[in-house]
């Protein structure tokens, strides 16, 4: 951590011991040789921030973390397909994190934050005190905006999202690969737009259909291992496919097996291109009435020699969250025990919900006709989905 990074470098140079607060005020007049060493031994993205927030000659030597921002690119609008637009649309690069908020030893609730990080340049925040500058502006619909210390919680990168700038209602997702071709750089991204899949080169800036495939719709689209995967329902809406796409060739593989149109699916990426699993939801009805308690769910993971899906029992420490804006996964290793969220589970976040549960396998419902081999909602700790979007926020009793 940042402190830690100090007084490991100020320790020989330092005759007599002081408190923390008393040595506040000397860190703003380091000098520059020393700014430069703790910048070097400086790692995590919200120590920096932490860092640039002590004073200007602080600011000037630690860059704003790569990591927190928001790269874009211009790409040629889409919205007249397959005729061309003259106009651009942007390309957004979104860093997501998980943000728990730490709360007195008595609480019964932990209280969590699922979303988008990036700089607030609606106005400047350079004179104000370091507290706010190492904020995080929480934007929750039906709510104002608010400020959240970010020493006030634990943070979780989750990797990235892509979100594209438009004017068009027929954008439904998309994806981006950045890969090395013949020791060249480029980019390629995958539209779902309408009922088409779009596919554009960095190298040609030119949106293609991909193979003329046609669906009338399509639930993911996710890159895992340098290719596109995605699932698509038949023209008959009886079935749903999960294909593999080439991102040069465009040849698409069929993913076995076959799934009916009775779930829902949600593909969902972990780690660094570590695994990739798909959940299927199943819906339950009691006296023609949906029943949510009785909601089940699968979980499969690609064997990606084979292309087939594996039904899988054990997450390990996963959590896998699924999102109106994609799907993440994370490590529970690092949450501490009694927070409300363990590994080998999984959220559902994407709709508003004042009592709903995680779903873990095997979990004995008290029901006699309930099948214990799937995955259940579990009834250990509630949960209460806040938000959807922009930023996913929910409350998990304890």
């Amino acid at each position: 951590m940042l402190q830690s990074a100090i007084k490991k470098k100020t320790s020989s140079s330092s005759s007599s011991s002081s408190s923390s607060v008393s040595m506040m005020p000397a860190w703003s007049r380091l000098p520059e040789e020393l700014l430069h060493i703790i910048s070097e031994n400086v790692e995590d993205c919200f120590d920096i921030v932490h860092a640039r927030s002590v004073s200007n000659s602080w600011r000037s030597t630690f860059s704003f973390p790569c990591m927190l921002r928001r790269q874009s690119y211009s790409l040629p609008s889409f919205v007249n397909f397959p005729s061309e637009s003259k106009g651009l649309c942007t390309l957004e690069k979104i860093p997501l994190f998980l943000f728990r908020v730490q709360t007195p030893p008595p609480a019964s609730a932990s209280e969590y934050l699922l979303g988008g990080i990036g700089r607030d340049e609606s106005e400047d925040l350079t004179e104000l005190p370091s507290p706010v500058q190492c904020s995080v502006k929480v934007k929750i619909p039906g709510y104002e905006p608010t400020l959240m210390n970010m020493r006030d919680g634990q943070i979780f990168p989750l990797g990235h999202q892509y979100r594209i700038s438009c004017d068009s209602k027929d954008y439904r997702s998309v994806a981006f690969l950045q890969l090395n071709q013949e020791g060249r750089e480029e980019f390629i991204v995958l539209l779902g737009f309408s009922s088409f899949f779009l596919r554009l080169r960095s190298s040609e800036m030119k949106w293609k259909l991909v193979m003329g495939f046609r669906t009338p719709l399509s639930d993911d689209i996710v890159t895992f291992r340098r290719r596109f995967y995605v699932t698509v329902r038949d023209t008959s809406l009886t079935k749903i496919y999960t294909f593999r796409i080439d991102p040069f060739s465009l040849r698409m593989t069929r993913l076995m097996p076959l799934n009916n149109v009775g779930s829902l699916k949600y593909l969902v990426p972990c780690g660094n291109d570590d695994e990739l699993f798909m959940v299927e939801k199943f819906l339950s009805f009691y006296n023609n009435v949906i029943d949510f308690s009785r909601f089940t769910c699968k979980v499969s993971r690609l064997h990606e020699e084979s292309d087939l899906w594996v039904e899988v029992s054990d997450l390990g420490d996963r959590v896998l969250f699924i999102r109106q804006q994609g799907n993440v996964s994370c490590s529970a290793k690092e949450l501490p025990d009694g927070c409300g969220v363990s590994g080998n589970s999984i959220l559902f976040t994407n709709e508003l919900d004042n009592g709903t549960y995680v779903y873990k396998y095997g979990v004995d419902t008290g029901r006699g006709e309930d099948d214990i081999n799937c995955w259940n909602f579990s009834g250990e700790n509630r949960v209460t989905i806040l938000s959807t979007s922009p930023v996913v926020s929910f409350r998990v009793e304890h």
